[in-house]
């Protein structure tokens, strides 16, 4: 089923349409062992882990407010407007990089997913995902 307002379902359609955009800045992942996020830093994405307050964030952003960071990426977003009941785009995407030796950490938010690549790898995964859309 198709809809603008729920999202893509068929996987075929999905994996033509992904549309993947590529964002200028350098993102990092951090934690916090506290909730409160310091002044100035504005996280993309934030999410409550026993463990502690785990937060991508842009780079220059850790870096000013001296947080310790891993794994330098950029973010990829798929501007397909995926349903969040759709079966097997994720899976095949990831299968697909994980082929060709790419690590990537996803977020799906409500109308997008989006893919963290190594700085290195960035290209690399845009011809992968461009093989994908083209089958």
């Amino acid at each position: 089923m198709s809809s603008s307002s729920i999202g893509e379902t068929q996987l075929s359609v999905l994996l033509t349409t992904l549309r993947p955009q590529l964002h200028p800045s350098v993102f990092v992942f951090a934690t916090l062992s506290t909730t409160t996020i310091p002044l100035g830093v504005e996280p993309i994405c934030q999410f409550q882990e026993p463990e502690g307050l785990t937060l991508i964030m842009p780079q220059l952003q850790a870096d000013q407010a001296q947080i310790p960071y891993q794994y330098p990426c950029r973010m990829i977003t798929l501007t397909v407007h995926s349903s969040l009941a759709a079966v097997g785009m994720l899976a095949t995407i990831t299968q697909a990089l994980s082929a060709a030796g790419i690590s990537t950490n996803v977020v799906s938010a409500y109308f997008h997913d989006h893919l963290f690549v190594a700085c290195d790898r960035v290209q690399d995964t845009l011809d992968c995902l461009a093989k994908l859309a083209a089958q």
